[in-house]
């Protein structure tokens, strides 16, 4: 097993790494909660400042009256060979040192000033500082703003409620070991720390009580009852300390000093000389140390399950949202092809059938085009009144001798100009079917959602093929169209059997003879020739219905699916490495959500390797 030393540095390692990604106690995310601290509680004015400064051997903290902690302070301590340096490091200031620890403690007040102001409001965000020392114990301490009863002025009337549910927030992990502050020339029944961690810790089995001021108790007085755990028994013992005094603090007295005559006060007291072994602020130290290296040995296995599947998590979240991407050409490239394939794949599965939209196409065949060649103004264009004119018109000065050819020609030619209009609405209608197609198949393809200016540049060079595909496929239904005007199919006349008019014999009424005296002006013949024009143009529409799909899916469906990037595959070829590169500019917000992903997954692996390197020895 490891040693208590490197067992307790680790903690304090992934602690100090936890707290730079944000993974920090009281809104901690759960490898934080997992991970054993030491929270320091009490009233204000209780000694906690004094109790800390005690431990670390420095003097480093802000003193004052009223509320003085005003943020968490999360207190790291980095035991050192002796003879070196003692310093301070602030994670919001991580490359500055500091050897003087009156500038400690102005930087602290500087800093919780920062965030709520110079005001007595408190915030939940905590400043992370690091002491390395010789004189300490590895160990980390969360001193927590004192409990109070009633607000002062200057705070919110919520203060003391506000500061409950801070403390709450930290002490009620169950990972975590507090250490309750009382003073002694207090009755310990109304402590509040006491108070405060009985309801978190019934049983007392997380819970170190520590009492201040035991020379400050009336004359005649003392704490052993307290001190021995007859008067409020916990599950770990009491520890007395004697705080310096005031006259001791504005002298500047050394808290090595002040710990020497602590001890002295202990062996010399005729009340505590008994306990004087397991008292004092060196002594707290090392309980908590010795306590602590316990409960993370306890802990580890946990620690390594919950580390394990925050790394699977993590990788999960990350091949959802995208890898980082490679910073040469040939890798940036690559990606894109990669990116384009993915959409085209998405893009086929809506014409083919795997994904809604490509039966919207079917349909435009099925109704739409059909229901338009039903409007044509066919009747209009066939009337009587009509067929006169144009036939008329054809004749010019001759007029025709057996039958109108030319009239007929001109009255066919007209009536298939009108099928250019539901061709076009044809190709149109599968134009915006597959353009509305495209922008789904982008919204839809999960490597593009990364890249805003790629998924841009691949819409407008999809769209610019889509445009090319409508114009040849324009061109090809109106060129259909004009083929069926310029070579008219004269089969369908010749099979039709055209009679000359006929008048009934009244002598045999159930036959008709023929009637050399026809009038081609008549309405009668003048219908029968809109009749037979109204026959071929049903022929042509027929015709037309099947064909205008067959063109539309040839130019615009088949070309979408074999080649509707290889225009955007030609100009990215020729593109630079930052072109590329600028193609692959994702959303701010993405990248910083990968690259707070990727560091959290850093340290959970990091964690682990020291883990295992460590704790298994």
């Amino acid at each position: 097993m490891a040693t208590m030393t490197s067992l307790i540095g680790l903690i304090n390692k992934i602690q100090r790494a936890c707290t730079v990604l944000g993974d920090h106690g009281g809104e901690g995310m759960s490898l934080w909660e997992a991970l054993p601290t030491v929270a320091v509680v009490g009233g204000q004015s209780s000694g906690k400042s004094s109790v800390l400064e005690s431990v670390v051997g420095r003097d480093f903290l802000p003193r004052g009256s009223g509320i003085v902690t005003r943020r968490p302070l999360v207190l790291q301590l980095h035991k050192t060979e002796d003879g070196k340096q003692e310093y301070a490091e602030f994670l919001h200031q991580p490359r500055k040192r500091f050897s003087d620890f009156a500038a400690v403690r102005q930087e602290i007040s500087d800093e919780t000033d920062r965030i709520t102001g110079k005001t007595k409001a408190i915030s939940n965000v905590p400043i992370q500082l690091s002491i390395y020392s010789p004189h300490v114990v590895n160990l980390t301490l969360i001193d927590l703003p004192g409990l109070t009863k009633v607000a002062v002025e200057g705070q919110s009337e919520s203060i003391v409620q506000d500061i409950e549910n801070m403390v709450r927030s930290y002490i009620e992990k169950p990972n975590c070991i507090i250490l309750a502050i009382s003073p002694a020339n207090q009755d310990i029944a109304t402590s509040d720390a006491i108070k405060i961690s009985r309801e978190v810790d019934p049983s007392g089995e997380r819970t170190f009580g520590v009492l201040t001021k035991l020379d400050l108790m009336d004359k005649g007085t003392n704490a052993v009852e307290v001190l021995e755990g007859r008067q409020y028994r916990l599950q770990h013992p009491w520890v007395g300390i004697v705080n310096r005094s005031q006259a001791d603090i504005n002298k500047n007295v050394d808290m090595i000093v002040a710990r020497k005559k602590e001890r002295e006060y202990f062996e010399s007291s005729p009340e505590y000389g008994h306990l004087a072994h397991k008292m004092g602020a060196e002594y707290l130290a090392r309980l908590l140390s010795q306590h602590l290296e316990i409960v993370i040995r306890q802990k580890i296995p946990s620690i390594i399950a919950l580390i394990k599947k925050a790394i699977d998590e993590l990788n999960a979240e990350l091949d959802r949202i995208g890898r980082p991407i490679a910073v040469d050409s040939g890798a940036k490239l690559y990606t894109i092809l990669q990116m384009c394939r993915a959409f085209d794949k998405v893009f086929k599965e809506h014409l083919d059938g795997g994904r809604p939209g490509g039966d919207r196409i079917y349909g435009v065949f099925d109704h739409q085009l059909p229901a338009a060649l039903k409007k044509l103004p066919f009747n209009r264009h066939l009337s009587v009144k009509n067929v006169e004119r144009v036939v008329t018109e054809a004749d010019g000065y001759q007029p025709h001798l057996i039958a109108p050819e030319q009239g007929y020609r001109r009255l066919i030619e007209g009536s298939i100009g009108y099928f250019k209009g539901p061709a076009e609405a044809s190709v149109d209608a599968v134009h915006l079917i597959l353009k509305e197609l495209v922008r789904k198949s982008i919204a839809e393809t999960e490597e593009l959602k990364r890249f805003p200016t790629l998924q841009a540049d691949i819409a407008a060079s999809a769209n610019d093929s889509l445009e090319r595909f409508r114009e040849e496929s324009r061109r090809t239904v109106i060129r259909m169209v004009d083929m069926e005007s310029g070579y008219l199919t004269v089969e369908f006349f010749r099979k039709m059997h055209l009679e000359p008019e006929k008048s009934s014999d009244p002598k045999n009424p159930n036959r008709s003879t023929p009637n050399p005296n026809v009038d081609t002006h008549s309405d009668s013949h003048l219908s029968k020739i809109g009749s037979n024009v109204n026959g071929y143009i049903n022929m042509v529409c027929d015709s037309l219905k099947h064909s205008i799909p067959k063109a539309v899916v040839h130019c615009q469906v088949r070309e979408a699916k074999r080649s509707l990037l290889n225009q955007f595959y030609v100009q990215v070829g020729k593109r630079e490495k930052d072109q590329l590169g600028a193609l692959l500019d994702e959303d701010p917000a993405l990248m910083e959500k990968r690259s707070q992903l990727a560091k959290r997954l850093e340290l959970y692996k990091q964690a682990m390797d020291d883990i295992d390197s460590v704790a298994w020895k």
